[in-house]
């Protein structure tokens, strides 16, 4: 791939994705990435690390193979937890896009160890059934083999929390992956505000829950918010 050809394209997204986090405030300053699938299958195109998600740029993102090493675009230090990324991506060839942050919100609610109620769309994106958890560690994944076992507990989901560290959400595509994160973000937040008036919380049941997802978060609806997203930018 050439600098003008399929690469620039996929470190173009990357650089769109992060920064729509980043204006999210799921940047954690400079922690959370998130990865798109190389289309010649050497790993995943993922930012370099020590920046934040708000300042990349498509100069600033490269390809990292399932070893940890950087195979073309920015010679910036490489994330340690790229395994999220390229075990997921092993795991499920669905999957085209893998984004990690450490969004507030979505972390103390998986710590609390309650899961998340459809008391409002977005959370209908995700259940039922209900997002799973990895419990293995709290800690960062640095191995592949820790990797596997998150990929392992993520199953078939779109997303997973990562029990005192942050979550993981994936898509067909990166821009899926990306409009999940803010909606699980999204979901657990409006949770939060629901239950703390301490009344008789009330969501929806799961043919009402599967009804919404079908109607509202349809591939072309994702599509639509990530452009909407995109304009924000700027």
């Amino acid at each position: 791939m050439t600098a003008n050809g399929p690469s620039a394209e996929i470190r173009e997204i990357v650089s769109l994705s992060s920064r729509i986090l980043g204006g999210a405030d799921q940047g954690d300053f400079i922690w959370g990435h998130g990865s798109a699938r190389d289309p010649d299958g050497r790993g995943v195109w993922i930012k370099e690390s020590g920046i934040g998600l708000a300042e990349v740029s498509a100069d600033r993102v490269h390809l990292v193979s399932p070893e940890g090493e950087v195979l073309e675009g920015s010679d910036g230090p490489r994330h340690i937890e790229f395994p999220i990324h390229t075990e997921i991506m092993a795991a499920r060839p669905d999957v085209g896009g893998v984004v990690h942050t450490h969004s507030p919100h979505a972390i103390a609610l998986a710590a609390a160890g309650v899961d998340l109620l459809p008391v409002s769309h977005a959370a209908t994106h995700f259940v039922p059934p209900q997002v799973p958890r990895f419990t293995e560690t709290g800690n960062l994944i640095r191995t592949r083999e820790l990797g596997a076992s998150l990929a392992a507990s993520l199953g078939a989901s779109n997303a997973v929390f990562l029990v005192n560290h942050g979550i993981v959400t994936v898509g067909p595509d990166l821009q899926t992956a990306t409009v999940s994160a803010l909606l699980l973000e999204t979901a657990a937040q409006q949770q939060l505000l629901t239950t703390g008036f301490g009344g008789a919380t009330s969501w929806s049941d799961d043919e009402e829950a599967l009804a919404k997802r079908e109607i509202i978060y349809s591939a072309k609806a994702l599509g639509t918010v990530w452009d909407y997203l995109v304009r924000r930018l700027g």
